[in-house]
């Protein structure tokens, strides 16, 4: 018997990455807890969803999580600058019969122009062991975490 291994043709691969994809497809995001050097947090308001979120999206393809996050911060809250982005966590959620998989950053030291646009409506520095009402359950959960009022869940 031989020890040669019949290589697959990159076509194969990718034909049945694609088709794993269309049956369990995954979307990746990246969020971050934005804080100052009062321990306040940045939550955002969006145009098309209620209540308060942490800020961050959807990450390009190709695209590294923790540029998609700084990337995200700089489109919505009008980021200038800050300390590099610390991973706090990986979380999934379920949305239909997707994945959504979420990338959560701490960022320091931001300096932000916030400017209201079509997606964020405006942005409130708020202490993160005490989120306003209409902050959303994921959202909650990940302050609940930062705050240490709760064990870290994988699920956001």
């Amino acid at each position: 018997m031989s020890d040669f291994t019949y290589p697959v043709p990159r076509t194969a691969t990718r034909l049945l990455v694609t088709l794993k994809a269309l049956a369990s497809p995954v979307a990746l995001g990246a969020c971050a807890v934005v804080s100052d050097t009062e321990g306040r947090v940045l939550l955002v308001r969006h145009s098309y969803q209620t209540g308060w979120h942490l800020p961050g999206g959807g990450v390009a393809a190709g695209e590294p999580p923790a540029q998609g996050a700084m990337r995200e911060l700089r489109e919505e809250i009008g980021l200038l600058r800050s300390e590099p982005p610390e991973l706090i966590g990986i979380f999934t959620r379920r949305i239909g019969w997707a994945t959504n998989v979420i990338a959560l950053y701490r960022v320091r030291g931001a300096e932000i122009a916030f400017k209201p646009s079509l997606e964020i409506r405006e942005i409130a520095r708020i202490d993160p062991a005490q989120p306003p009402p209409g902050t959303v359950p994921g959202a909650r959960r990940r302050l609940a975490e930062f705050t240490g009022q709760a064990p870290q869940s994988p699920f956001w």
